[in-house]
């Protein structure tokens, strides 16, 4: 049987979404801080909360997207709810000026640096303990591809990952852009991909 939540339920609820998208705020004005002055200029971040399917990780993890007017992005994933990251953690996190000067070149750098090789059969990804996706393989959706441009294109696989990535590190979708170009999509939000306007 359904039961409504009562009201001191639902304030909880409001008070509990409104102390996550303030904390989501914080993050995305602490990495925009991180990043260095010259670099800064154009730079779109975008934090999220995000499940874990790893029972090693935390339950919910905060992604941060770094999208650079050049194309160039990068992302960084903090085991912890938005709320419990302090702009100290965040830095502990944050990629190198190196890093970030090839994210803004639009050049490929990995983050965070890989210790061992690995085998790309070692991670499983276990997609019902995911979250669920906007889109499936075969939608048409538009990417942002810089500060102000978007491409058109097809997405071709879901949980997405390339074998250089760090440990239980997946992309949301995998798109064919129509121009040939494939590129991976860093986070579920329509700051980054939504559907094919037409």
């Amino acid at each position: 049987m359904f039961m409504p939540k009562s009201k001191s339920e639902a304030a909880e609820e409001v008070k509990e979404e409104r102390i996550r998208k303030n904390a989501l705020k914080d993050v995305e004005t602490w990495a925009a801080e991180g990043i260095p002055e010259q670099l800064r200029s154009g730079v779109e971040i975008s934090a999220q909360e995000v499940a874990c399917g790893d029972p090693d990780c935390s339950p919910i993890d905060t992604a941060v997207a770094i999208l650079f007017p050049s194309g160039g992005r990068g992302m960084l994933g903090i085991p912890s709810m938005a709320k419990d990251v302090s702009k100290d953690i965040l830095t502990s996190f944050f990629p190198t000026e190196d890093v970030l000067e090839a994210w803004y070149n639009g050049e490929d750098a990995e983050w965070p640096p890989i210790e061992d090789e690995v085998e790309e059969d070692e991670f499983e990804f276990d997609e019902s303990a995911a979250p669920k996706l906007r889109f499936e393989i075969g939608d048409r959706v538009e990417c942002r591809i810089s500060k102000d441009g978007w491409a058109s294109g097809r997405i071709n696989q879901v949980w997405y990952r390339e074998s250089n990535w760090p440990p239980n590190s997946w992309a949301p979708y995998k798109v064919e852009l129509d121009d040939g170009r494939n590129i991976f999509v860093p986070g579920d939000v329509d700051q980054i991909v939504r559907r094919e306007q037409k």
